[in-house]
């Protein structure tokens, strides 16, 4: 009798992606072995796995698992798992479109915080001042989109909706719904010149890694105002935090950063213009269901020798 496949699932809540299994009559067609996130996976669990279910690389995970075949990761971003050693000839595959609707709508949420002063606002109630800001409205003006992918096309179409305009930058430059004007990403200053709000969804790769420097800040408009909810190493922080301090763009709202926890001691937490948010835009109460339903698509696919979702070109690093 042939063994059946073993899947190791290396995350502190395993009960969603179980429960997925057993509901797809899965779970009577491979081995499925939790393993708390708190620690490293243990030897044996690792030696037998055939597929792998994770948020990081576990240590030295090319020597002790040989016989994996395929990982999906738990985030879209799949920086760490391409700086590890992988086994040969293993798939990865990531979590990508499982944000397409809590993504956009935290990004809204971004825009209208700071095009409606919404912060100020907060903080005159704890003052008891009665203060009547005037706000300009969000329809008419234009929104960049860098990285228009599954979130980004999501975004327009919510933004277009709000009679915004919308342009962006696209690998290969194809059309997007909701979009006046897709470019490549060679064409990016374009997009910084025009847009009055700047959206990072990029991945992390040698070609993003610190795109928003000096230089490309100082294409933006002074009035503009960044927003990254790609990759935090996407920002050079010095150069952003002296770009607001000098009222070069107007501020940036940031939910994810090169460190997390942001410490405590960095400027971003001080910097007047800046709102730092603590890595919440993925974030879903039926986060790890949306992450589930991909998974035991994967799954299925795997055991039965067809391409899986998702996967993760290591040349291109995302």
């Amino acid at each position: 009798m042939t063994a059946r496949p073993s899947v190791l699932l290396w995350l502190d809540q395993p009960e969603p992606y179980l429960r997925a299994a057993q509901v797809a009559g899965l779970a009577s067609a491979v081995e499925l072995v939790p393993a708390k996130l708190s620690a490293d996976p243990p030897d044996e669990a690792l030696a037998r796995a055939d597929a792998l279910l994770a948020w990081r690389p576990p240590a030295r995970l090319r020597e002790r698992a040989p016989r994996l075949r395929w990982i999906q990761s738990l985030t879209g971003g799949v920086e760490q798992w391409l700086a590890t050693e992988l086994p040969g000839g293993v798939v990865l595959t990531c979590a990508r479109g499982t944000h397409r609707l809590q993504m956009p709508e935290n990004i809204l949420g971004a825009l209208f915080l700071v095009a409606k002063q919404l912060g100020p606002i907060v903080l005159d109630q704890r003052e008891r001042r009665w203060r009547r800001r005037i706000n300009p409205t969000l329809a008419g003006t234009t929104l960049g989109i860098l990285g228009v992918g599954a979130i980004g096309t999501e975004l327009a179409r919510k933004a277009a909706a709000l009679e915004m305009r919308v342009i962006g930058t696209r690998r290969d430059g194809a059309p997007v719904p909701h979009v006046e004007r897709v470019f490549r990403p060679e064409q990016t200053d374009e997009v910084l010149a025009q847009a009055d709000y700047v959206v990072l969804l990029l991945p992390s790769t040698d070609e993003t890694r610190g795109i928003m420097n000096t230089r490309a800040l100082g294409r933006m408009k002074p009035t503009a105002h960044l927003l990254n909810f790609g990759r935090g190493d996407l920002v050079v922080d010095d150069d952003l935090v002296q770009a607001v301090r000098e009222r070069r763009i107007a501020g940036a709202v940031l939910d994810v950063f090169t460190t997390e926890p942001l410490p405590a001691e960095h400027p971003f937490w001080t910097t007047e213009g800046i709102v730092v948010l603590p890595h919440v835009g993925g974030l879903h109460p039926q986060r790890d269901d949306l992450v589930a339903e991909l998974w035991l698509d994967n799954l299925t696919a795997f055991l039965a020798a067809r391409p899986l979702r998702a996967v993760v070109d290591p040349a291109r690093g995302y």
